[in-house]
């Protein structure tokens, strides 16, 4: 996104690469990278963005990365934390009381770990000028696309991305990509009931009508799914005709309103408020996005 793309667009910035130890960096894609430059560089940057954060889980950002990494931010350098770069953002405390994104299935460590930080799972990005985090790594092409943007103007920036074949927008957020929640594993207690919901989805079934089925109160069974399952009935049945919804956008072409009667949302209308409300984004643009095209 900042390098060199050919003489049909002007280079507008200077780019490189450092580490704390310069030489040999080990990737995940099967390949080594030679870096020359250690982190001094940091001290000319005016932008600094951390790709990455691939320790083991729980382990700390090395002091010295920390140290630079605000030593650059103190002097007016903008800090960009792409996917689980995020990590090293918040161990510089660059975070603290400010809303950031992570990738979605890192989302919960990065809150666990950092309490102060307003971790949100939903967003492709967060941009508050001096420091910007995104989610996974097709998030972080959008954040940079949004940082040239910034920086350079709209039309430069659309230069860009029709050089790289990129949308100059994705609709949505990151939550269209999640996997729902799992039920995971339950006790016996909740496994015939929870069997029993899954072949009724097109149903409307009520927190009383549960009750009697697993023959307890509707108090009791309230408790067991929070205590079990995390969430409340209602709530695992919506996750439920949710995950349907989506399976149907995608392999699917039936109407939204044949769609909501399948899955048990009644109306078009209501299946798009309540899939807007879970993904942040509409079914047809789900569709659009995730269809299934048995030609390739």
């Amino acid at each position: 996104m900042f390098g060199d793309h050919g003489p049909a667009i002007p280079a507008r910035y200077a780019f490189d690469v450092c580490t704390e130890h310069p030489g040999p960096v080990r990737t995940k894609a099967g390949y080594d990278l030679l870096v020359t430059a250690g982190l001094d560089a940091l001290e000319r940057a005016d932008t600094v963005l951390v790709p990455g954060w691939h320790q083991a889980p729980g382990s700390e950002v090395p002091p010295a990365v920390v140290a630079a990494v605000r030593r650059a931010h103190r002097r007016g350098a903008r800090i960009v934390g792409i996917c689980s770069g995020a990590f090293v953002l918040a161990a510089a405390e660059l975070l603290d009381g400010w809303r950031a994104a992570t990738h979605w299935d890192q989302a919960a460590e990065l809150a666990a770990r950092f309490p102060q930080v307003r971790v949100d799972p939903a967003v492709l990005y967060v941009d508050h000028g001096d420091v910007a985090t995104s989610a996974g790594s097709a998030a972080g092409v959008d954040l940079c696309l949004h940082l040239v943007r910034a920086d350079q103007g709209a039309a430069y920036a659309m230069r860009i991305a029709r050089q790289m074949v990129l949308p100059p927008h994705r609709e949505g957020c990151q939550l269209q990509y999640a996997e729902l929640p799992t039920s995971g594993p339950v006790t016996d207690s909740l496994a015939p009931l929870l069997e029993w919901l899954a072949e009724r989805l097109d149903q409307p079934v009520s927190l009383a009508e549960m009750a009697v089925r697993s023959q307890v109160s509707a108090r009791t069974l309230t408790r067991r799914f929070t205590e079990q399952l995390g969430i409340s009935p209602g709530r695992w049945l919506l996750d439920r005709r949710i995950a349907a919804t989506r399976a149907l956008l995608e392999e699917t072409d039936l109407p939204v309103e044949t769609i909501a009667r399948r899955v048990g949302l009644s109306s078009a209308v209501n299946l798009r408020r309540r899939f807007h409300e879970a993904l942040r984004t509409t079914p047809a643009a789900y569709r659009r996005t995730f269809r299934t095209d048995e030609a390739g």
